[in-house]
């Protein structure tokens, strides 16, 4: 999906499923679901980040 990895507080790019990247880099195996252009969530540590794994397919706000 998404190449780059997002600080919690930036804005989402895209609505949908965002993986907790550990501080290495690994998966963490947990997710926050976000809406496009609300900030990401505050991760449970320091230095975690999130990935975009699953953006959302309807066309909810699409005319």
């Amino acid at each position: 999906m998404s190449g780059k990895n997002l600080r919690p507080g930036q804005k989402a790019p895209r609505s949908g499923q965002y993986e907790i990247k550990g501080v290495r880099g690994g998966s963490t195996g947990k997710e926050r679901t976000v809406v496009k252009g609300e900030p990401l969530p505050p991760t449970p540590q320091s230095g975690q980040s999130y990935k975009l794994v699953d953006p959302t397919k309807n066309g909810a706000g699409k005319k």
